[in-house]
């Protein structure tokens, strides 16, 4: 039986899927695929690189993301995270999929034709960030002929890219659709937004793993909430363990 993990998008709260992965590797779930988006394509390509959980905590902790980040003024975001890609080639040099130690894709959406587009071969960085790109907050990047936002405008949950490739399919999902959490920027609006157009396709995604892993702790962290990654990885890490210690929950 081949398992399937799911990373969806979230800002800073996909630091919480480190955390996730930490407690499954420790009862003994091994994923022999990874389909993830936004935030999770990022902490998932360092994972399927070989980098343990902590590792991977270890480097967002301790890389200054901010300084790769580039204004475009008059651009059609705030942001552009081109520079993003010297930062994420220090950690994975060969910068391909198939230097990855396991079958990896990663879903954007091409913001001009409405579509979603995955990548599972070929350059590594470009893909990943432009999966990355928030809209309104970040420039589209413009790779392989498309205008590549933020994968989670259309599927926030890819799980539909690799329904052939696993038997068993677990979901981290670090977006609550819930909040304890004030919106205090404009960009967290637009981004909750975005979440919230998406939540009936979202749902029926749940429907669709073996096992859903969703913290509601979450909903009190915003996805500018870099600098609580230690908090992000335990909330992750503590829900997850007690999930996976309860009654009724089925492992591969």
């Amino acid at each position: 039986m081949k398992t399937a993990l799911i990373l969806s998008g979230g800002g800073a709260r996909g630091i919480a899927h480190l955390g996730v992965v930490q407690a499954l590797r420790e009862r003994g779930v091994r994923v022999d695929v990874m389909s993830a988006t936004s935030s999770g394509a990022f902490v998932g390509a360092l994972l399927a690189y070989g980098y343990e959980p902590r590792d991977v905590l270890r480097i967002i902790r301790e890389t200054s993301f901010y300084s790769y980040l580039r204004f475009g003024i008059g651009a059609s975001g705030l942001l552009h995270m081109r520079k993003m890609e010297d930062a994420f080639r220090k950690f994975i040099p060969e910068n391909s999929f198939e230097s990855l130690k396991m079958p990896f894709v990663v879903t954007a959406t091409d913001i001009v034709s409405g579509e979603e587009v995955h990548f599972r071969s070929g350059e590594l960085a470009l893909p990943v960030l432009a999966s990355c790109c928030i809209p309104g907050l970040f420039s589209p990047m413009h790779y392989d002929g498309h205008e590549l936002v933020d994968g989670g405008v259309l599927n926030n949950l890819p799980v539909e890219p690799v329904l052939g490739d696993a038997d068993y399919f677990i979901g981290s999902h670090c977006n609550p659709f819930n909040l304890d959490k004030p919106l205090k920027r404009t960009t967290e609006i637009v981004y909750r937004a975005l979440i919230l157009a998406m939540h009936t396709k979202t749902r029926a995604r749940f429907a669709k793993c073996n096992l859903l892993i969703e913290p509601p702790a979450l909903s009190r962290f915003s996805i500018f909430d870099f600098r609580k990654a230690d908090q992000l990885f335990e909330t992750g890490y503590t829900f997850t363990k007690a999930l996976l210690n309860g009654q009724g929950v089925l492992l591969p």
